[in-house]
Order: structure tokens, then C-alpha cells, then sequence
């Protein structure tokens, strides 16, 4: 009988860690089809360099919350930034020009490996995320990266966040892992993390 108990115990345990495995790429899998995120490259480190990335950022930035506000999905995020290519980059190199540099920038959208960041309020983990890509001159400086849907790019406060995310397409247990709360959430989020490092390996 206490054989019976002991191996009825391990297929309890089995079956729930398949359960919440199967969350985790639930979950994952819903980070990547509901997010678009932004990625600036600069052409050096250069403090001039740099400082031209973060006003090409601003503008860009700009140019698109208002419209990313009003669209529904990731899906349709990702058709609006495909068909309006030319305008971001005609944007960022205006900006480039207006400031006085040689340099030219490319916009494209694909998509691409990105590393765990922390932000102020919330936490994305790594995979593989769909991304609205500016690379100014040699791309050899610095990144910035950001979230251009939803529109996460301007900080929020955690609650804000939340219901953003919520609106996207995440499930509350998801938006709330990203929130940078303890506990359960935290311990979902390094196993969140440690799944897109895979993926990222995998992918390279």
C-alpha cells in the first residue's frame, strides 16, 4: 500500500510539473505573438553618437505611440511598421540631418534575439521577440531598446503597466510576472528567462 501511495505521489508531482511546464511555453509563446518591441542601434559610443541615437529614439517614439494606441493587436502592429517602413526612416534620418551628421540610418522590422532587461516598473526575459529595428550609420554602438507595442516605451507605473499589457493580448498572471513582483512570479520569470536564453541559443 505504501508503494501505491509513494508512486501515486510521483505521478502527482509529474503531472503538475508538466502542467506548469506546458504554462511557461503557453506564456512564452504569448510574449512573443502579443509584443513588438523597438531596438535602437547607435553607429559608435561616442557621446556624440550616443546622443544622436536617444533624439532618433524620441522622434520615433513619437511618430508612433499615438498610432500604436489605436491598433489592436501585435499582428496588426506588425503590418502597420511593415507598410510604413520608408516613414520611420525618412523620420530618422531627418532627425540625423537636422542635428547636423553625415550618418544614415536603416529601419526594417524582423526578428531578433534580445537579452533579459529590467526596466522601472516592469521585466521582459529573453527569447525571441519581433522587433522594429534602427540602425544608424555602422550600427557598432550601444542599444536601446524598448516595447512599441503595446506602447511601453514611456514609463508607467507598475498598475499602468498591468492594464496595458492586459489590453495587448497578456494574461494577468503573465502581465503581473513582468511586474517585477516576488515570490511565485519571480520564480516563473527566471524559468520565463531561462527558456528564451535557450531560445536565443537555439536561434544563433
Amino acid at each position: 500500500m505504501a508503494r501505491f501511495w509513494r508512486r501515486l505521489g510521483i505521478l502527482a508531482l509529474a503531472a503538475g510539473a508538466l502542467t506548469w511546464g506546458a504554462g511557461l511555453l503557453r506564456d512564452s509563446k504569448a510574449l512573443e505573438e502579443n509584443l513588438v518591441r523597438l531596438h535602437v542601434v547607435a553607429n559608435s559610443d561616442s557621446q556624440e553618437d550616443q546622443n544622436l541615437k536617444l533624439q532618433v529614439r524620441d522622434a520615433i517614439v513619437e511618430q508612433l505611440n499615438g498610432v500604436m494606441e489605436e491598433l489592436d493587436s501585435a499582428q496588426e502592429a506588425k503590418e502597420f511598421l511593415a507598410e510604413h517602413l520608408g516613414e520611420l526612416e525618412d523620420t530618422a534620418n531627418r532627425v540625423l540631418q537636422q542635428a547636423g551628421s553625415h550618418l544614415k540610418a536603416q529601419v526594417s522590422l524582423a526578428l531578433e534575439e534580445f537579452p533579459t532587461r529590467v526596466y522601472d516598473t516592469f521585466q521582459l526575459p529573453a527569447g525571441l521577440y519581433e522587433a522594429l529595428r534602427v540602425t544608424i550609420g555602422e550600427g557598432a554602438g550601444h542599444n536601446w531598446w524598448c516595447v512599441v507595442f503595446p506602447t511601453l516605451c514611456v514609463p508607467a507605473s507598475s498598475e499602468g503597466f498591468q492594464e496595458t499589457a492586459e489590453a495587448s493580448g497578456l494574461s494577468s498572471q503573465l502581465a503581473g510576472t513582468l511586474t517585477r513582483e516576488e515570490g511565485e512570479y519571480e520564480i516563473r520569470f527566471q524559468f520565463l528567462d531561462w527558456l528564451g536564453q535557450v531560445k536565443n541559443w537555439l536561434h544563433s
